[in-house]
C-alpha cells in the first residue's frame, strides 16, 4: 500500500483539505487504494505544487445513461424515493421558463448537470464537490502543478473562504494577505456560500494579472481591499538557524522531500550539539501523510500512533504507526512545536501526535482544524466528484476537523506584530526554553 497522501492544500499553483487543489495547490496523487491526498481538501493557490487534503482516486462512473432511466434507477433502488414533484419542476421549466437576461438555450445536458451539483452541495460539506467536465479537466491541471497563483492555501472555516496560510516570500504574503483572512469578494464575485474550487477558479490566473480580494479581518474595524499579482511560484520547504543555544527548524510543507529536508536539518541539530529544538509549523498548510509519519518516527518510539483515519461507525478504522527511527542519545532534551491558525492537515497530525505522546510542548494559536480525506471519482463523460470519504484522529481520538488543536500554551500573534515583525510567540518559547 502506498501512502503519500496529503494532509493539505495549496492554491492550484503551489500544490491539499480538508487538503486540494489550492489548494489546496499541487498535490501530487500517489497510489495508495486509490490515491489518497491528506491536505485535508484546501485549495491552494499557487504555482507548482504538490500536496492535497487527502486525497483518493476512484474508479470511473458512467454518468451517459439517459436522464429519465437514471433517475428511475436510483427511485427502484429505494421505494422511499418519490421524485414526482423533482419531474413536476423539470417540466414547468420546460414549459414556461423565458431567459431574460439572454438567448442561450439550457440543454438537457446543463439541466442534469445543475441537479448532480444541487444533490452533492445538499451534503453540507464544502470538500465534497461535482465538478463538470471543464472544472475536472481545470482540476486535473492543477494537481499536475501547471499553473500560477498568488502563492496561498485557503480552506473554509464559518462557511466563509478563508486564508490558511500565505507562502512565505509569496505575492500573496507581498501583498498583505494573512493566515485567518476571510475573503467576502473576489474580484467583484461575492465568495458567500463558495465551495473550495469554485475559489480556485477565480482566483488562480496567468501570471502578470491582477486579482482583488475584499477581506474580513478580525483585528480591523472595515474591510480591506488587497490587490495580488499572480506568478509562478517556488515553493520553499525548510529553514534551519540557531538561537542562543536554541535549534530552530522551520518546515513550510509536507510535500515530496519534506523528510529528507528534515533528515538534513536533524544532521544541522546533532552536528551543532545543541539540546533544545523548536520545530516551527506555523503557516505550513500540510501535505503528505507519508511525510507527517515519517517525520513523527524520528520523535517517536516504534509503533506508537501517529494518526487515525476515521471512516465511520461501522468500518475498521486504520492506524498509521511510527517507524521508529528516533534520535536516541541524541533525543532533545527540551522540545518545542510552534503552531498557529495557519497550521493545517499534516501540521496538525504531527503536532497532535507529538503533543499527545508527551514528546514536546505546544506553543502557538489555534490550528486551522484541516482533518477530512477526500476521494475522486473521474465520471465517464470527463465529469468528476470529489467526496468526503474519512477523518483524521490524533492517538487519543480527537477529530482534526473539530476546531483544531489547542496548544498546551496559548500565545497569539497580531497583525500589527506581523507588520512590526515583531514574533511573540517564538519569544514565549524561546522563554520557555530558558526556565524549564
Amino acid at each position: 500500500m502506498n501512502d503519500n497522501r496529503e494532509v493539505t492544500t495549496l492554491e492550484p499553483s503551489v500544490i491539499q483539505d480538508d487538503v486540494f487543489t489550492v489548494t489546496e495547490t499541487t498535490e501530487e496523487i500517489i497510489e495508495r487504494k486509490s490515491l489518497p491526498l491528506l491536505s485535508v481538501g484546501l485549495s491552494v493557490l499557487l504555482a507548482v505544487a504538490t500536496f492535497f487534503s487527502g486525497l483518493h482516486l476512484g474508479g470511473n462512473t458512467n454518468l451517459e445513461a439517459n436522464v429519465f432511466s437514471f433517475f428511475d434507477r436510483q427511485a427502484k433502488a429505494d421505494d422511499t424515493i418519490d421524485l414526482t414533484e423533482f419531474w413536476r419542476v423539470w417540466n414547468t421549466l420546460d414549459q414556461k421558463f423565458v431567459q431574460s437576461s439572454t438567448t442561450e438555450q439550457i440543454d438537457t445536458r446543463k439541466k442534469l448537470e445543475g441537479a448532480i451539483s444541487g444533490l452533492v452541495k445538499s451534503y453540507g460539506d464544502p470538500y465534497t464537490v461535482y465538478m463538470p467536465p471543464s472544472q475536472a479537466s481545470m482540476f486535473e491541471e492543477d494537481i499536475s502543478g501547471n499553473f500560477s497563483g498568488v502563492g496561498m492555501e485557503v480552506g473554509i472555516r464559518d462557511n466563509l473562504v478563508t486564508v490558511i496560510a500565505p507562502l512565505p516570500e509569496s505575492p500573496a504574503e507581498n501583498a498583505g494577505l494573512m493566515a485567518g483572512d476571510s475573503i467576502l469578494k473576489i474580484n467583484d464575485k461575492s465568495a458567500e456560500g463558495m465551495n473550495i474550487d469554485e475559489a480556485v477558479l477565480l482566483i488562480r490566473g496567468e501570471r502578470g494579472t491582477e486579482v482583488t480580494f475584499t477581506i474580513l479581518r478580525a483585528e480591523e474595524d472595515e474591510f480591506l481591499t488587497i490587490s495580488v499579482i499572480r506568478d509562478t511560484i517556488t515553493i520553499p520547504t525548510s529553514k534551519t538557524e540557531i538561537k542562543d543555544d536554541v535549534f530552530i527548524i522551520s518546515l513550510y510543507s509536507f510535500n515530496a522531500i519534506s523528510e529528507l529536508e528534515m533528515q538534513n536539518a536533524l544532521r544541522e541539530f546533532v552536528k551543532s550539539k545543541k539540546k533544545k529544538l523548536i520545530f516551527d509549523l506555523r503557516g505550513n498548510p500540510g501535505g503528505y501523510l507519508q511525510s507527517a509519519v515519517g517525520i513523527a518516527s524520528y520523535f517517536l518510539p516504534l509503533g506508537k500512533t501517529v494518526v487515525r483515519e476515521s471512516f465511520g461507525d461501522d468500518i475498521k478504522e486504520e492506524v498509521y504507526r511510527s517507524s521508529g527511527k528516533n534520535l536516541g542519545f541524541f533525543t532533545p532534551k527540551k522540545f518545542i512545536v510552534l503552531v498557529d491558525g495557519g497550521s493545517a492537515s499534516a501540521s496538525e497530525i504531527l503536532a497532535g501526535a507529538l503533543k499527545e505522546h508527551g514528546v514536546a510542548t505546544i506553543i502557538g494559536a489555534q490550528t486551522f482544524g484541516k482533518g477530512s480525506v477526500q476521494e475522486l471519482v473521474k465520471l465517464d463523460d470527463g465529469s468528476s466528484l470529489k467526496i468526503t470519504i474519512a477523518r483524521w484522529l490524533t492517538p487519543n481520538g480527537l477529530s482534526i476537523s473539530a476546531g483544531g488543536l489547542t496548544p498546551d500554551i496559548v500565545v497569539e500573534r497580531t497583525a500589527d506584530d506581523r507588520t512590526a515583525n515583531i514574533d511573540p510567540q517564538m519569544d514565549a518559547a524561546l522563554e520557555f526554553m530558558k526556565k524549564n
